[in-house]
């Protein structure tokens, strides 16, 4: 089996360590080619205005200037030898659950894995303000990750769709077990935007990553993390509202 292993975090983040211990204990022909710096943040953007350059840190380990796209699309059309039979994402540094799937950058590189056919899935680790007691951040995902990739490893996936796992912030023995469950969505009023101003008297503003609130829907990837479960959600490419199609046509019959 072949892996290719990227994330938005960049090339020398330890989650991106930790994932490709994951995949080589899953197969000895692992790639790697991600972004040289943090992309926190780039949902499924392109580079476009300038160009993309590629480097090579040691054999099937790559890195490229640009987008957590850009370094799925480089890597399948110019780095591996072959197609990959599965691209891991990950492990991000923090949640990406409900609606902040779409700002993130570790999803939106499984999204161009599953735009190209390729069984796709993303990996984030939930973390909180002070490390845990028991050391390693990335506990619950290096030990949870392989008891979910490997049933993911046989069930179908349907075109143009990815897995989305998140691991809840508790040691490995903690974790209550792994639930499917589908996207939820956080409570956007709470969302802050902090004004400061810079050395020289300018005035800047920063996207706060507080803690937000969620709606109270149950069965979903947020109440899942909540109740100490690592969430698996399946997501799909096709953002048609199928059910606005007929009224939408209705009212533009004729024009």
């Amino acid at each position: 089996m072949r892996i290719l292993v990227t994330n938005d975090d960049g090339i020398h983040a330890p989650g991106i360590a930790a994932l490709e211990e994951i995949a080589h204990a899953l197969s000895d022909d692992v790639w790697v080619c991600a972004p040289s710096d943090n992309q926190t943040g780039a949902g499924h953007s392109l580079t476009l205005a300038m160009p993309v350059r590629l480097r090579k840190h040691a054999e099937r380990r790559f890195s490229v200037t640009g987008t957590p796209t850009d370094a799925v699309s480089i890597g399948l059309k110019q780095v591996m030898e072959g197609e990959p039979d599965l691209i891991l994402s990950g492990i991000n540094a923090g949640a990406n659950l409900g609606d902040d799937i779409t700002y993130s950058g570790t999803v939106s590189a499984a999204m161009e894995g599953a735009l190209a056919g390729v069984r796709s899935i993303a990996m984030s680790q939930v973390m909180k303000q002070d490390r845990p007691a028991w050391g390693d951040r990335f506990a619950a995902a290096r030990e949870w990750g392989p008891k979910v990739i490997q049933p993911l490893l046989g069930t179908p996936f349907q075109p143009r769709t990815l897995v989305s796992v998140n691991f809840p912030c508790l040691a490995p023995e903690e974790v209550m077990g792994i639930r499917v469950a589908r996207q939820g969505f956080h409570d956007y009023a709470r969302a802050s935007v902090v004004e400061g101003r810079d050395p020289r008297g300018q005035r800047y503003y920063w996207f706060g990553l507080d803690a937000i609130e969620h709606t109270p829907d149950h069965g979903t990837d947020l109440e899942a993390i909540a109740a100490g479960y690592v969430s698996v959600t399946p997501l799909q490419l096709d953002l048609t509202h199928r059910a606005s199609l007929e009224p939408l046509a209705q009212r533009f019959n004729g024009r």
